[in-house]
């Protein structure tokens, strides 16, 4: 069974969150990001654990 997908932020899962989104890090495109929508509307931080990248910026 496949794991479940989880904000990086909060670690809530994010399934049925129609404001998640998922995307690769913005600095080294090795690591793929998990935001729910709440997380991105207070614009709560993250750090990509591949390259240590942190956002939002």
């Amino acid at each position: 069974m496949e794991k479940p997908l989880a904000c990086i932020s909060c670690k809530k899962r994010i399934t049925n969150d129609s404001g998640a989104v998922r995307f690769m890090c913005p600095k080294c495109g090795k690591y793929e990001i998990t935001r729910c929508g709440h997380c991105r509307a207070i614009a709560a931080k993250y750090k990509c654990p591949e390259c240590g990248f942190e956002g939002p910026n």
